[in-house]
């Protein structure tokens, strides 16, 4: 009988512990509840010598900021000195011949070689743009990176080197329908390796956008249509699950709530909705003025108002600021973290 009271003391403890460990990796926040006006600390990032649509999308690689813009009827690539924000050149032709751009997805910087790729979903293949031929040379024509299958390919991605990138697959299931996976994907050998996690179990449309960092080694998901973010470790295991205020299980896809995040040194930054999608009576999109910001261990710190239409973002980790494309009455601005969080 002792020995049966000890092993249920024991047995009482572990289960203690597993609940306890349980609860850590379940965050709950309301992105309404910390909200600091910042407007006024937005700096207006002149663009002067190329037009861009209000689709231009940034990105930093180095000392440079690559804008891409798949709405130009020219160059779908500009390139801009992040410090000056002078314009350097324009690459990246539309089309469907030899080194044209089909139908561009995402940019990929490669900071060693200080390079970025870039998909194109039309040819199915990934280009490559060293900064400096293009500088060099403003009828520079990219080379094939390497191949990209047509039902299974990454769209979004961190780079690490040839043998390891982190990224968000499309598994295509018909024509109208995909699976986002995250995975390991070798270039070279064009092997994928899948995380263990594949997504919440209560939601069975998954729709997400993602980022990694191999610094912190962890990576993002935050999810389209639901109040909720899930963090893992780049092994694929899961560590936390942040679930916002609106949070429920929904399959509707009425309401919109994450489109990007991004890694800040010790911060995970994401634009925030948390309304319908769409304003009411009109098939305009509601876009969020946004920004909610996390530690690495999944607890909510503030909200940032930048009170401009945010359409995306990117990270200068140089600068610690945010680089942010906006369909306002700015169109690109900064925003240095230093002060704000």
């Amino acid at each position: 009988m002792k020995y049966f009271f000890l092993l249920f003391n024991l047995l009482w403890i572990l289960l203690t512990l597993s609940c306890e460990q349980h609860s850590e990796s379940i965050k709950y926040y309301n992105a309404q509840s910390k909200i600091q006006n910042i407007k006024e600390n937005i700096r207006e990032i002149p663009i002067e010598d190329v037009a861009i649509s209000n689709f231009g999308t940034p990105f930093i690689l180095n000392n440079y900021i690559i804008i891409s813009d798949y709405k130009s009827f020219d160059k779908l690539i500009h390139v801009f000195d992040k410090n000056t924000f002078a314009y350097l050149a324009s690459v990246g032709d539309r089309g469907q011949g030899p080194s044209e751009i089909a139908n561009m997805g995402s940019i990929i910087p490669d900071e060693a070689n200080n390079s970025f790729y870039v998909f194109d979903h039309g040819h199915q293949l990934l280009y490559d743009y060293p900064i400096d031929s293009i500088l060099s040379n403003p009828a520079y024509q990219p080379q094939k990176k390497t191949d990209i299958n047509a039902l299974e390919f990454p769209f979004m991605m961190q780079y690490v080197n040839d043998t390891l990138s982190y990224a968000l697959y499309m598994h295509v299931l018909n024509p109208g329908d995909y699976i986002p996976m995250v995975g390991k994907w070798n270039m070279q050998t064009q092997k994928t390796k899948f995380m263990e996690y594949t997504g919440h179990p209560q939601i069975t449309k998954k729709r997400v956008s993602f980022a990694a960092s191999p610094e912190n080694n962890l990576y993002a998901e935050v999810y389209w249509y639901h109040d909720l973010i899930t963090l893992c470790t780049l092994e694929g295991k899961l560590k936390y699950t942040l679930y916002g205020a609106k949070w429920d299980k929904q399959k509707s896809n009425q309401n919109g709530y994450y489109s990007h995040v991004t890694f800040c040194k010790d911060k995970l930054i994401a634009d925030y909705l948390g309304d319908t999608r769409f304003k009411k009576g009109s098939n305009k999109s509601n876009s969020t003025t946004k920004l909610i910001v996390f530690n690495l261990t999944g607890e909510y710190l503030t909200t940032l108002e930048t009170g401009y239409s945010i359409q995306s973002f990117c990270y200068d980790k140089e600068n610690n600021r945010l680089i942010i494309a906006f369909d306002d009455e700015i169109q690109f601005g900064y925003l240095d973290l230093d002060t704000i969080i």
